[in-house]
Parts: structure tokens; sequence; C-alpha cells
């Protein structure tokens, strides 16, 4: 068994899609760590704020496999991949670590993901793994949120709350 990292995004009717994705997480992988959600403008595009959050998952799949699952959870949702790279979507979900592994394969899969950058990714991971170390950096991500230049003035914290969204039964039309 497995540990994967994952960080949650959606900008297109937010609060059904990452709810949504909260069930269809929990369905798939019994126990997940779901962190606060929190809302953030969009990165690389003029759009609509995102709804953002992170989840802890256990797994058999490999991260290959589980890149795919989570790409066909997104095209569940709506996702369209024809577009920019950098665009509102209704749902995004990357792997930001799986157990402590450096890699890139397909599907743009890079691990860690490059993302953790931004506080969108980090901060949300911060509150449910602040002592995780960064494989291949040994920073642990309180370590990393600490000096981020967003620290002083985090994103603001949505009352969202997707544990108890993932423990809702799926909506039957869906």
């Amino acid at each position: 068994m497995s540990t994967a990292w994952l960080s949650l995004g959606s900008n297109q009717s937010p609060t059904e899609n990452l709810a949504g994705a909260a069930r269809a997480l929990r369905e798939e992988f019994g126990e997940v760590v779901f962190s606060p959600v929190y809302r953030t403008p969009a990165v690389g595009f003029e759009g609509p704020d995102f709804l953002n959050a992170a989840a802890i998952i256990s797994t058999t799949l490999s991260p290959v496999a589980l890149n795919d699952w989570l790409h066909a959870l997104e095209d569940r949702f709506g996702r369209d991949r024809s577009g920019p790279r950098f665009s509102s979507r209704p749902l995004d979900i990357d792997i930001v670590f799986y157990d402590d592994l450096v890699l890139e394969g397909p599907g743009n899969l890079k691990l860690p993901r490059p993302e953790l950058q931004f506080a969108f990714v980090l901060k949300p991971l911060a509150d449910i793994a602040p002592a995780h170390p960064v494989p291949g950096d040994g920073r642990t991500l309180a370590d990393l949120w600490a000096a981020h230049p967003e620290n002083a003035a985090p994103p603001a914290r949505e009352p969202m709350d997707l544990a108890r969204a993932a423990a809702k039964p799926a909506d039957p039309a869906a």
C-alpha cells in the first residue's frame, strides 16, 4: 500500500465539483484525509477564482495508474483537455507526492509536482501533512509554507467541508 498526496481544484461549479470529487475519492480509496478548502485567484490566465484543497489517500495503484484514474475522474466531471493548459476547469486533481518517489511519467506526471511552489497547492498540503518531507529536497511542508511569500497573507479559507461532502451519498442523477 502506498500513500499519495493530491491537489484538487475547480473554478467551474467548484462547490459541486469538489464535493463530487471528494465522494469519488472516498468511494475508490476508502478513508481520505481532506484539507480545508481555500479560494485562490486563477494563475497563468484571467478567470474566476478557484476553490483548492488537498487530500491524502492510500492506494495499491502505481503512480501512472493513479494518474490515469484521476484523469478519468476529471473527464467524468467534464474536463476538456483540448484548450490551453492554463484555463478554467471543472476539476483538476494532481498527484503532488507518491510515497517518496521523484519521477516523470506519461500524462504530465511529475513527482513531486512543480506546482508545489504555489500557495494554492502548498497551503492545503501543509495543513494536513506539515511534517511531510519533500522528496529530493528534505524540507518539510511546514518549512516550505513558513518560507513562502504568501505565508503572511494566506489564501482565504472557504466554509466548505470536503470530509462531510464525501460522506454524503452520491447523487443518483450523476
